[in-house]
Order: C-alpha cells, then sequence, then structure tokens
C-alpha cells in the first residue's frame, strides 16, 4: 500500500521549524554570543556538580565523541551489510551521519564562536556553535532509531525504542553545558541543525522507498 501525499510530506512538516528555529538561534548568537540566559542555563545545570556525577557526563561526553560514533556507525554498517544486507538503509545512515559532520564543520567556520571559558571542567578545542557532540547524536542514534523501527512490530518494543535513543541524544548534549565546554544555546542549536537534516533525509528515503515501490508494481503488470 502506497503513502498519501500527505503522509509522505510529514518529516518536512516537522524539519522546516527546526530549520527556522535554528536560523532565529544562530541571529541572536551572533548578535550576542555570551546572553545573560546562556549563562544562567549553565550556572544551573552546573550547580548540581559532584564528582560522580562528573564521572557520568564524562561518560556521555565520551559516547558522542567522534571516534566512538565512528565506531558505532561502523559496527551499524557492518551489520545493515554483511549480515541483514540493508544496503538502502547503509546509505541512508552514512547519508544522514557524514552530511550531519559536514554541516557541523562548515557552520563551525561560519560562525566561529568561541567557547565559554567560566567554569570549565574539560578541555576542547575548536569553535562552540553548534554543537558537534549533539549533532552527531542526533544523527546517527536518530537514525538508528528510525532504522530499528520499522524492524520492531511491538508497541512496547518501539517506545523503549524511542525513550533510550532521546536519552542518550539528550545525556549527551547535557553532558556539554556541565562539563563547561558549550553554551546551552550551542546545544539546542545541534539539536535544531541536525534534527532538520535528520528529517529531510527521512523525506528523501522514503520518496525513493515509494518511487521505487511503484516501479516494481508496474514491473510486475500491476496499477501503481
Amino acid at each position: 500500500m502506497r503513502k498519501s501525499p500527505r503522509n509522505r510530506y510529514y518529516p518536512l512538516y516537522f524539519g522546516l521549524p527546526l530549520l527556522l528555529g535554528f536560523g532565529a538561534l544562530a541571529f541572536a548568537a551572533t548578535r550576542n554570543p555570551a546572553s545573560s540566559l546562556d549563562l544562567s542555563v549553565a550556572s544551573f545545570v552546573q550547580s548540581f556538580e559532584s564528582p560522580s556525577l562528573t564521572k557520568v557526563m564524562e561518560l556521555f561526553t565520551v559516547l558522542g565523541s567522534a571516534k566512538v560514533s565512528a565506531l558505532v556507525a561502523l559496527l551499524s554498517i557492518v551489520l545493515l551489510y554483511v549480515v541483514l544486507r540493508h544496503r538502502l538503509e547503509l546509505v541512508f545512515l552514512c547519508c544522514v551521519v557524514g552530511g550531519s559532520a559536514v554541516m557541523n564543520q562548515l557552520m563551525k567556520i561560519v560562525f566561529h564562536r568561541e567557547r565559554p571559558s567560566v567554569h570549565r571542567l574539560i578541555e576542547e578545542t575548536g569553535f562552540s556553535f553548534p554543537s558537534g557532540h549533539t549533532m552527531g547524536a542526533i544523527a546517527l542514534y536518530g537514525a538508528l532509531a528510525f532504522l530499528l523501527w520499522r524492524h520492531i512490530r511491538t508497541r512496547i518494543g518501539r517506545v523503549l525504542l524511542i525513550i533510550t535513543s532521546c536519552a542518550i541524544i539528550g545525556m549527551i548534549g547535557i553532558s556539554r553545558i556541565y562539563l563547561g565546554v558549550h553554551y546551552p544555546s550551542d546545544v539546542l542549536a545541534g539539536l535544531l541543525a541536525s534534527g532538520f537534516w535528520f528529517s529531510f533525509m527521512v523525506y528523501q528515503y522514503q520518496l525513493y522507498m515509494e518511487r521505487r515501490t511503484g516501479k516494481m508494481s508496474i514491473g510486475r503488470g500491476n496499477t501503481p
């Protein structure tokens, strides 16, 4: 059964507000690199500082690092290509993750916002806006959740999948604020930018699948 044109555009309906939100946030961050709201939210998050919580936050920030994300992506690629033979899903994963990484590097160059220096618990280099950890988390764990969702049939399984992926993404973003290497607006901008890219790629994936299904139906002599 083919999807209706309205259902086809659902990812874009969700993604366009994210793009507009990012644009507004980027404008505000450019006008005021260290706003009082940013500093207040960061101060609140860091008010919970403790040795044990710092270790937890460091664990999540490592989970969102480029090396670990690349390892998780590589293992997922091997699973999709070698074990499951899902080559189209492999292309989708690579496009989402790779595109998000390229976008992040380009935007860091464009906005060149310096990192916070008030209360930093770890050292980090490079520009701050938007958060690369957050963008990578949205792209990688969002794409994996989307692909796994298609193969999970139970409602409880899907609910647990969404909760787990959202928790990982959220904790990676919060860890960057807690450790003092990003402003809250950096993390929010990363969520909005990568969220838009993810939504756009889901739209492209579903559109391709719809056209592919239609061509296969025509090839079998059926009415599309």
